[in-house]
């Protein structure tokens, strides 16, 4: 519409800063914004359109970036008040590379402090509501960005994922996120790329949308030396009806307590696939042995060498909420050896996966062990009727996944009987990002999910 002149990229903007005065004082999901720099950018599309330059692959969508995303326009305070209203010399690059495909972003969306936590709240813009039922949490730590995009104040956005971040709040919020093979969407930010845990990515209401966006962000770049495969195609195409796949099917992805609701709407999924596909679909896993210690001792780690968080003088960290300060104090009690050990039985982990989709084409298994807990809560105090120990004890089907190495999306397929949506994992071997997406694409037709937030009722 936009390239046909039927609409004006000015009123794109306009209709979503509409629909964000409308929710967002609800949901609270979009944070620091400045409409003047998404008109600003609106205004530069609009005039190109008419002088007949080409337009890029995003223009006219209106976007806003994660809180953990360094950005130029606006501030960025990782959600803490030691950034607080801090503005970074540069942009990271998928944000970059969003601006220059015509993107037009008013904003940034709401996340945990320093990420750390499925549930988006912090001191700085206070706590991201679910807006399938404003009592329950949207996940996180691209909480807001998953809220956002399911209320239409967005049309795409990116997010970031080293625990779930891309996969949890979009299984909460009936959206589509995705974390792809380490290496596709190229970091060049401070730090190192080794070990390959937290990935920048995108998140959509559908899959073409999502692959839209990964098609932008995912060229390679020589300063992420993990980065070397080609761009993902901006079109998905289905499986073919003919084709038959090889599905295993994890409904507890090596033991984990799932509540009741998430496993038999998972395990209806399955179901499914199996009749209405022709696909086969087999009761199989990956091994997980050694998969929870190898990620909680490099997630530690990392936050303990990171440059905003455990590289800060005691007397900031001290300012940051407890579960973070506990993060990084486990880091720093860990030596060479325990690192060492975790790349060493990380490596391990990806080539035994390797093994396992030899015999498969995907895997598919929940995103989340339970469906969105009270908004009042830091994380779930039980789960499937035991008590939750550590806050990040509840989300290692997500975990459990970073540690393989692989690609995994979450592909809404319904609602629980609370009226509340519930993920599928699509997972795939390493490298193999544009199956998993085709894959994705074709789950997306079975199901249609095309069910609204109850706000927007």
């Amino acid at each position: 519409m936009l390239e046909r002149g039927e609409v004006s990229a000015v009123e794109l903007l306009e209709a979503h800063l509409a629909r964000i005065e409308q929710v967002n004082p609800s949901v609270n999901a979009v944070v620091s914004m400045d409409a003047s720099v998404g008109r600003a950018r609106a205004e530069a599309v609009d005039a190109a359109r008419v002088a007949g330059e080409p337009l890029g692959p995003l223009a006219g969508l209106v976007t806003a970036h994660k809180d953990l995303a360094d950005t130029v326009d606006f501030p960025t305070s990782y959600g803490s008040p030691v950034f607080a209203g801090s503005r970074p010399p540069k942009n990271t690059l998928i944000v970059e590379r969003m601006k220059q495909a015509g993107a037009l972003a008013l904003g940034k969306t709401n996340t945990p402090e320093f990420g750390a936590g499925s549930h988006s709240f912090n001191p700085v813009f206070g706590t991201t509501a679910n807006p399938w039922d404003l009592s329950k949490s949207a996940g996180g730590s691209s909480g807001g960005a998953a809220a956002a995009l399911a209320t239409g104040m967005l049309a795409v956005a990116d997010g970031s994922d080293m625990g779930g971040s891309l996969r949890n709040p979009a299984a909460w919020n009936g959206i589509v996120g995705m974390r792809c093979s380490p290496g596709v969407v190229p970091r060049t930010g401070s730090g190192s790329p080794f070990p390959a845990m937290g990935v920048e990515g995108p998140m959509a209401r559908n899959v073409d949308d999502l692959a839209l966006l990964l098609s932008v962000v995912s060229h390679p770049d020589d300063r992420d030396p993990l980065s070397s495969t080609p761009a993902t195609s901006p079109e998905v195409i289905p499986i073919d009806s003919g084709e038959q796949l090889r599905v295993a099917f994890s409904p507890t992805l090596g033991g984990l307590a799932v509540e009741t609701d998430v496993a038999e709407a998972v395990a209806a999924a399955a179901s499914r696939i199996d009749a209405d596909l022709g696909w086969a679909v087999t009761e199989d896993e990956p091994s997980f042995d050694g998969a929870d210690q190898t990620f909680l001792t490099l997630r530690a780690w990392l936050f303990a060498n990171e440059a905003s968080v455990g590289r800060r003088p005691d007397s900031e960290l001290a300012r940051a909420k407890q579960t973070v300060q506990d993060e990084v104090a486990k880091g720093r009690a860990l030596d060479g050896r325990d690192v060492a050990d975790a790349i060493n039985e990380l490596t391990r982990l990806q080539r035994g996966t390797l093994g396992f989709f030899d015999n498969y084409d995907v895997l598919v298994a929940p995103v989340t062990q339970l469906s969105p807990f009270p908004i009042e809560l830091e994380y779930p105090q039980t789960l499937a009727g035991e008590p939750v120990e550590r806050y990040i004890d509840w989300m290692m089907s997500c975990c459990r996944i970073t540690a393989l190495s692989v690609p995994a999306l979450s592909l809404p397929i319904g609602l629980n009987e609370a009226g509340l949506p519930v993920g599928l994992h699509v997972i795939g071997r390493f490298g193999a990002d544009e199956k998993v997406l085709r894959i994705a694409k074709t789950l997306e037709q079975l199901f249609a999910f095309e069910a609204r937030p109850s706000i927007l009722a």
